[in-house]
Order: structure tokens, then C-alpha cells, then sequence
């Protein structure tokens, strides 16, 4: 299919998503806000959140219209949609985008973020900006970093407790090449799938275990079809709130100022909401899946595996960006 049939169809794809919500009247300025996410996740509630405080804080200027649930592609999807001027707004993981921008792949890098607080530090950040600012050369405009939590792992083979339990298991990843790299270097078989293919995919038995914040395992319910549980934390799944570039700057200054402001609290939303959200969903599942968590010994151990990982992005995604994410998370090169 050639580039002018895609773009065709994307357009067509949006505009079949978007007929239902109603066209603009008042509205100087409408966008579309696209992702994958079903509306009850914290981050969906944030996106709604998003989008009340922008139209009321513009007086109606803008309008956004909020597509959850993949309604017009996955999160590649998305991103190419963005691109190319088709979706205004998105909030892919820094995963995603590190197909497009290779720089982004820094933050999926194994066991780099200890913590919730290095991860505001580095992420809200002079070293998240310069981060985020690696995507103005693919017409994007990255506003900020929200979150969906740490990542777990879950699976039908055994409780994840050392690197060595991940032999061999056929763990579901992203279309991420960071992330793939990760678990072929624990020895398992990684299988880059669609998040919204994943429930079938383990059901099936196509893959036996897959990797997301609990917030994601919960809402898409993978306990139904998984055994264990094990909280790693390896990774925080950051969303990166993007823009096209050419949306954004078609925005007076303050409107842009309304729709910073509103960014910055969805983002904080995201969070707040993962944090309370984690809480329920642990007593939840309680009872319904195996769980465990990695002792701080095996957690180093964790660590030290996840060593040539880092060796072999460090050139991808510069060893300058790379130290200097190194010096807020505290980690000695």
C-alpha cells in the first residue's frame, strides 16, 4: 500500500472515531487525544481530567476530544499518527517512541530507576527535558513524562525470584527493541506483541508471560490467564505526553501556558492515581494469582545481568545522555 492509501485510510480511520463525539462549534482550536489505555486505568482518568481542565481554563477555546481504548490504532499507530498531523495528542510509552527517536529507550533500560523519588527527580527533571527534547526532530513535541507505575512480571511457568527463573520462559514484550534485548539477555524468549493481542496471546498459550505496571495487569485482567505474580520493578513505565509539533505551535502563547499547565496535571494525576490505585489492586488479586517479591540480594543480582544490556545501548543512546542519567540515579560508570 503506498504512503497516499495510508494516509487515506488514517484520515478516514479518525474521522469514524471522532464522528460520534460531535463536531466543535465554539472551539477556536480542536485536537484529538488518542491512546490505547481503557478509561478506567488511572492514566485514562487522567487523560478525562486533561481534557475538562483545558476546555474549562481556555473558556472553550479549545476542545479536546479524548479517543481511549485504541480506537484508532495501537501505540505505533498512534505515534504515526501524530507525526503526521492525523492525531494531535498522545501519551505512547518512552518504549514505543524509542522506534522513532532511539534516544528514548534510555528510560527502559533494566533495574536503572530504583525508586518512585529518583524517578521524579530524573524524569520532571533538567535530564527528562533534554530527553523529551530528542523528539523535535520527528515532529513531535514532548510536554512531559507521565506514569503508569513500575513494571512486574507475570507468567504460567514459575515465580520470577533470580535471572536465571526467566530461562526459557516466552515472555510477551513490546515492540520494543531495549525491551526484547532485556529478556533474551535473561535467556527467555521474548515475542514482541500488540498490548491489545496480549490476553488472547496468553490464554492461547502463544506467549506464557508478559511484563506491565499492575494498573495494565489488572484492567486487561492477565491474572485470569497468568500463574505468578512476581514484583520486580524493573522498569518504569513512563508515558511520554507528546504533541504535533505543528498542533502545538499553532497555539498562542497562552493557550499554550493553559495547555502546559493542564499537562503537567494530568501528569501528576497519573501518578497520584497509579500510587492509590496500586494499593487496591494488590488486595485484589490477593488470593487469585501467586505473588512474590525479589529480595534486595536477588534484586543486585538483577542488577549486574542487566549490565550488557546497558553496555550495548550505551552507543545508541549516547554515553553523554547516558552518564548523565547515570549521575541522578546514582549509578557509579
Amino acid at each position: 500500500m503506498n504512503n497516499k492509501l495510508i494516509k487515506t485510510s488514517l484520515v478516514a480511520a479518525v474521522a469514524a472515531a471522532t464522528f460520534s463525539i460531535g463536531q466543535a462549534n465554539a472551539a477556536d482550536y480542536t485536537f484529538t487525544f488518542a491512546h490505547v489505555l481503557i478509561e478506567d486505568t488511572p492514566n485514562g482518568q487522567a487523560a478525562l481530567r486533561f481534557k475538562e481542565e483545558v476546555e474549562e481554563n481556555s473558556d472553550g477555546r479549545i476542545q479536546i476530544d479524548v479517543l481511549p481504548a485504541a480506537q484508532v490504532g495501537g501505540d505505533v499507530e498512534i505515534i504515526e499518527q501524530i507525526q503526521m498531523g492525523l492525531v494531535d495528542i498522545g501519551i505512547p510509552p518512552s518504549a514505543t517512541l524509542g522506534n522513532f527517536e532511539e534516544r528514548l529507550q534510555i528510560l527502559d533500560l533494566p533495574f536503572l530507576i530504583p525508586d518512585y523519588d529518583t524517578m521524579v527527580e530524573l524524569l520532571d527533571g533538567d535530564v527528562g527535558r533534554e530527553i523529551l527534547d530528542t523528539l523535535n526532530d520527528h515532529n513531535m513535541y514532548g510536554v512531559n513524562f507521565w506514569g503508569a507505575g513500575f513494571r512486574h512480571m507475570t507468567n504460567n511457568d514459575r515465580p520470577i525470584e533470580t535471572p536465571e527463573d526467566l530461562e526459557a520462559i516466552r515472555m510477551r514484550t513490546m515492540q520494543a527493541p531495549i525491551i526484547i534485548s532485556t529478556y533474551e539477555n535473561f535467556d527467555a524468549n521474548a515475542t514482541a506483541m500488540a498490548f491489545t493481542e496480549v490476553y488472547n496471546g496468553l490464554q492461547q498459550g502463544v506467549v506464557s508471560g508478559q511484563e506491565n505496571p499492575l494498573a495494565n495487569i489488572y484492567t486487561m485482567r492477565f491474572h485470569e490467564v497468568q500463574d505468578y505474580l512476581s514484583l520486580t520493578s524493573h522498569a518504569y513505565h513512563a508515558y511520554a505526553a507528546v504533541m504535533n509539533t505543528d498542533a502545538w505551535n499553532s497555539l498562542p502563547e497562552d493557550l499554550q501556558e493553559v495547555m502546559r499547565e493542564a499537562f503537567d496535571n494530568g501528569r501528576d494525576a497519573s501518578r497520584q492515581l497509579t500510587l492509590e490505585d496500586e494499593v487496591e489492586i494488590m488486595t485484589s488479586l490477593e488470593g487469585q494469582i501467586e505473588i512474590n517479591e525479589i529480595s534486595a540480594e536477588a534484586r543486585e543480582a538483577f542488577v549486574e545481568a542487566s549490565i550488557p544490556v546497558h553496555q550495548e545501548y550505551e552507543d545508541v543512546v549516547t554515553t553523554e545522555l547516558l552518564h548523565k542519567v547515570y549521575d541522578v540515579v546514582g549509578i557509579e560508570y
